[in-house]
């Protein structure tokens, strides 16, 4: 009994595994979706100026860096 349990167990592992990476390769971009991801609004901040400037509030006041090319401390004098 323990032994077809563990078999059964083994297989639905197996059977799991095999969806989940078929799944994955299904994802690809196709060459003429390209063009779509490549316009301003899909990138990461679609407005660079007004992103520059929230990081800076963020990090005057927050007073660290975060991993980020900004300067200065918490007294928001920069």
């Amino acid at each position: 009994m323990r032994r077809t349990a563990g078999r059964l167990a083994c297989a639905a592992l197996l059977l799991g595994l095999l969806a989940l990476s078929a799944g994955c390769a299904a994802n690809a971009v196709k060459p003429w979706d390209r063009d779509l991801l490549a316009e301003p609004q899909m990138r990461y901040a679609p407005n660079p100026m007004l992103n520059a400037v929230d990081d800076h509030v963020y990090f005057s006041k927050e007073g660290s860096t975060g991993g980020m090319d900004v300067d200065g401390g918490g007294c928001g004098c920069n």
